[in-house]
């Protein structure tokens, strides 16, 4: 039997991790929500949540997943064998959650790539800002160019996956995680210099005490599991990738802070610009493809060198964290079909994308040809986004931390944090490590789960 591959060092390990969490939940989604849910008291909420809940649930899926030595959909049958039955319902279900949020989420990788493109065609800078920020609607509402675009997004993803987890995730996630900051940081740089700019930098620094109410943290909590990669399969499954003698703690913080910083960072770049152009900043999901490239057009009557460079740069950002997140999607299917039925990379790569590409067609053409096709008010895409935030990593992610916390026997879940006792400064904070696992971390996906629901 050939040998599972492994990540080359510890940087590799939290540069691919980062990689997963770090894409579209924090440039596309974290800015959007810090616009509808208070500013400044939404990002104190959302670093709370993340050291609290999601760093002790990121910790227990990465360790089940080294502990199995297999993708998400073995992981817990293999550790629990005498009911695997029972257990591989919810292997199939860690396999079916990423692969149902690639189908849509690679629509939204093809909107980057087509923006890309007009910004590198200087179409925002050239363009009027009426015709700029009409452009979104026009464009998702056409037949073939999202497509096009969403196929072509995907294809790309794909074939980073099938050359491999050092030749293809490694090494791609070495390049890109450290470029999407510098590029993060150029466009902070422009963005916090255009007038009007301050009140933006006021939005995220000054709490709104009146703002913190339950609400307000239990999406916290829901925008921190997304952005994490919680509850989707892909940390367990990139945790079997992992050496022995990595110091999971170490990984799973570093990669916890680079989230953190990044979506910070998100908010720094995005908010300043869009009260310098007084566009409302609790937009929606909207918020980049509609209001940002207005934003580049009406900054370019004065700069339209600087606009055009700076909007290539923020699209290629877009595209590159789309990229990160999507490879980590891919890679849960493959890993289970290599697993599972003997699959080679190539081959399970292409039939991913096969599935996968003709399912997110039709999420694409929901809001074209299809739009009139709606489920409870939504329309195909936004059903999909809907179900899988609000249900499917929910229930995961609880029943992840469930089993790690009263399954798994304890001491393989010390083995896997502390090495095996040689991490000593590890085996100290065990206890409380193990606390935030068994008993915080549940009940707090359990509040959110409910509160979804209820208000």
């Amino acid at each position: 039997m050939k040998e599972r591959e492994h990540f080359g060092s510890r940087r590799a390990v939290i540069y691919a991790m980062a990689g997963s969490a770090i894409g579209l939940g924090n440039i596309w989604r974290f800015p959007y929500m810090v616009g509808e849910h208070g500013g400044a008291v939404f990002v104190f909420s959302y670093i709370v949540a993340t050291l609290l809940v999601s760093l002790p649930v990121f910790i227990a899926e990465i360790s089940l997943g080294r502990r199995s030595r297999t993708s998400s959909f073995g992981a817990m049958s293999r550790m629990d064998p005498a009911h695997g039955r029972r257990w591989r319902w919810v292997g199939l279900m860690s396999v079916f959650i990423p692969l149902f949020i690639l189908c849509y989420y690679s629509v939204i990788g093809g909107w980057s790539l087509y923006y890309l493109i007009k910004s590198c065609a200087f179409d925002f800078v050239k363009g009027s800002p009426d015709t700029v920020g009409n452009l979104f609607g026009g464009f998702i509402s056409s037949v073939w160019m999202p497509v096009w675009m969403h196929l072509l997004f995907l294809a790309a993803c794909a074939w980073v996956v099938a050359r491999g987890v050092k030749s293809g995730i490694e090494r791609f996630s070495r390049v890109t995680i450290p470029g999407l900051f510098v590029l993060i940081i150029v466009l902070i740089v422009y963005s916090v210099s255009l007038p009007g700019a301050r009140a933006g930098v006021e939005y995220l620094l000054r709490p709104d005490l009146s703002q913190l109410n339950v609400k307000t943290f239990v999406y916290a909590m829901g925008q921190s599991f997304f952005s994490l990669s919680l509850g989707m399969g892909a940390i367990v499954t990139y945790g079997s990738y992992v050496k022995s003698d990595e110091n999971l703690v170490v990984s799973s913080a570093g990669t916890a802070i680079f989230d953190l910083l990044f979506a910070v960072l998100a908010g720094f770049a995005i908010m300043p610009a869009v009260f310098a152009a007084g566009i409302e900043p609790g937009a929606g999901p909207g918020l980049i493809f509609e209001s940002v490239p207005f934003i580049f057009s009406s900054m370019g009557t004065k700069w339209p060198v600087v606009s055009a460079i700076v909007s290539v740069l923020f699209f290629l950002a877009i595209v590159v964290a789309a990229m990160t997140s999507v490879i980590s999607l891919i890679e849960v299917g493959v890993a289970f079909l290599h697993d599972r039925f003997g699959m080679d990379r190539r081959r399970a790569s292409a039939l991913v994308f096969l599935v996968c590409g003709a399912v997110g067609v039709v999420c694409s053409l929901s809001f074209g040809p299809l739009s009139g096709f709606r489920l409870a008010g939504k329309n195909l895409f936004e059903l999909f986004d809907w179900f899988s935030s609000n249900v499917l990593l929910l229930l995961m992610a609880f029943t992840v931390v469930i089993f790690v916390g009263f399954v798994m026997k304890k001491e393989d879940v010390r083995d896997e944090i502390t090495n095996g006792g040689r991490k000593q400064r590890n085996a100290r904070w065990f206890g409380v490590i193990y606390f935030l696992i068994k008993w915080v971390a549940p009940i707090s996906v359990l509040s959110i789960f409910v509160t979804n629901f209820i208000l």
